[in-house]
């Protein structure tokens, strides 16, 4: 025990030693009778001249207000619950250290104060904090770099794509190399590298790209554009970024692939992007390729790969039978222009549109088809007026004057041919003459439809069309 030691047994005065890493024993008063401090604690050093001093000049200003109030509570209800408190000390002006205290009532009036050492768990804490700042400040490091290399990057006039070999995803393209490819970053960013060009499968093309990358001479691999034709050369380069290979590919243009330059192509591709009409491109199926950004709200589609590879038949109304149409006209005249139609889209709404239909001729002799499509919604004749234009107000006098005269099922059943007439005379007229497609619009059977043509007086109209 230091000197002023606690009125107690020598065992006693062991045992207050190993329980607390310091125990001191205050009057009434507050002032301090004795002091104990463990030598395992070494930290504390020697608190021998704080006895006779009252406790409270060895704490901070806050840590003063604390102990007061939980000092003098204690003294004044002697059935007070003891309760740990945290207080900082303070000595020789620079010297601070937190002790976690309890509280204990003596036999003579006394308060015995049992603590424990809070320096070694603050320290701690103090590195975990300077961890934590050191970690924070190198994620900021980190997003200034990756900030800096977005800029350069897509500022670049190199063009330039960054693909994982693995798997041949773009990871990272910037808008000089999309423009060369016919389309944007943003749409370009996740897809398949081999897949933006022309007859090259996924294991063939990165296979050659290893190759060129890997090469002693500097050399590329030559592609096709599939959105524009365009013949490209593809310098690959391999890089480690944090232990991943991937592969960084410059763009050259070998043929430009447009007489009027890149400027008209560019044009070009900021039209087919901005335009309200719906622009789709399909092979000679009408499968979808592309589509801009007006096509995909039209059909409530997210982004390209929902629809892309999907027949275009799968978004029109009448199906099949107006892709057939539209494609067999364009595939025998080169273009069909101002065909009415519906499009349906992924939730079922449906648009009238106006499309417009031109036959594209690929490299390699492939068959396309270019579709651009307008919507119609706001131009057309509302339902009810509609109906009032098909059937006339001549025709509809013509039903009224024979009330009286027939029987209401004779009324009925000429009335309905009126409407049959005119709906063959329409799907006729919609197909160009075209029978068996009007056959298949209307539902009947190429035989029936020409019976129904001799019926109504249509067969020789028809054929002189």
């Amino acid at each position: 025990m230091t000197a002023g030691r606690l009125p107690e047994v020598a065992t006693v005065g062991n045992l207050v030693e190993k329980a607390s890493d310091i125990a001191v024993m205050l009057d009434q008063a507050g002032e301090i009778q004795g002091i104990t401090v463990n030598p395992d604690s070494a930290s504390l050093g020697c608190l021998d001249h704080w006895v006779g001093r009252r406790f409270d000049s060895f704490l901070t200003n806050e840590s003063a207000e604390k102990f007061s109030n939980r000092f003098y509570a204690m003294t004044a209800d002697p059935d007070l619950e003891p309760r740990s408190m945290e207080l900082n000390h303070k000595d020789n002006a620079t010297w601070e250290f937190p002790v976690r205290y309890t509280m204990h009532r003596v036999a003579d009036g006394g308060i015995l104060l049992f603590g424990r050492d809070m320096q070694p768990l603050a320290e701690v804490q103090q590195r975990l904090l300077r961890e934590q700042l050191a970690r924070e400040s190198d994620h900021q490091k980190l997003r200034a770099g990756q900030t800096l290399f977005r800029i350069v990057f897509e500022e670049s006039e190199t063009p330039l794509v960054v693909v994982d070999p693995e798997k041949a995803r773009i990871n990272e393209i910037n808008s000089a190399a999309a423009s060369l490819l016919g389309s944007t970053a943003e749409t370009l960013r996740g897809n398949i590298l081999p897949q933006a060009f022309d007859g090259r499968r996924r294991g063939e093309f990165m296979d050659a790209l290893r190759t060129a990358a890997t090469a002693d001479v500097d050399c590329g691999i030559e592609a096709v554009s599939r959105r524009n034709g365009r013949i490209l050369n593809l310098r690959p380069r391999f890089f480690r970024v944090a232990g991943d290979l991937v592969l960084l590919c410059r763009l050259d243009v070998v043929d430009d692939g447009a007489s009027a330059g890149p400027e008209f192509s560019n044009l070009l591709l900021s039209l087919y992007g901005a335009t309200s009409d719906a622009v789709v491109l399909t092979d000679a199926r009408g499968s979808i390729r592309e589509a801009n950004d007006a096509f995909l709200t039209m059909a409530d589609a997210m982004q390209i790969r929902d629809v892309q590879d999907q027949s275009m038949a799968d978004f029109l109304l009448r199906g099949s039978v107006d892709l057939k149409l539209m494609l067999d006209s364009a595939a025998q005249k080169g273009r069909m222009s101002h065909y009415g139609a519906q499009v349906k889209s992924a939730i079922g709404t449906r648009t009238p549109v106006d499309i417009s239909v031109t036959r594209l001729r690929q490299q390699g002799g492939d068959t396309g088809f270019g579709l651009i499509i307008r919507d119609v919604s706001a131009s057309q004749v509302p339902e009810a007026e509609r109906s009032n234009v098909m059937v006339s107000d001549e025709a509809m006098q013509n039903v009224m004057d024979l009330v009286g005269t027939r029987s209401l099922k004779e009324l009925v059943s000429a009335t309905s041919e009126v409407v049959e007439k005119l709906c063959i005379e329409t799907a006729v007229q919609l197909t160009d003459n075209n029978r068996v497609a009007a056959a298949e619009m209307l539902g009947l059977s190429r035989q029936s439809l020409y019976v129904k043509l001799r019926k109504y007086g249509l067969l020789k109209s028809a054929d002189g069309d």
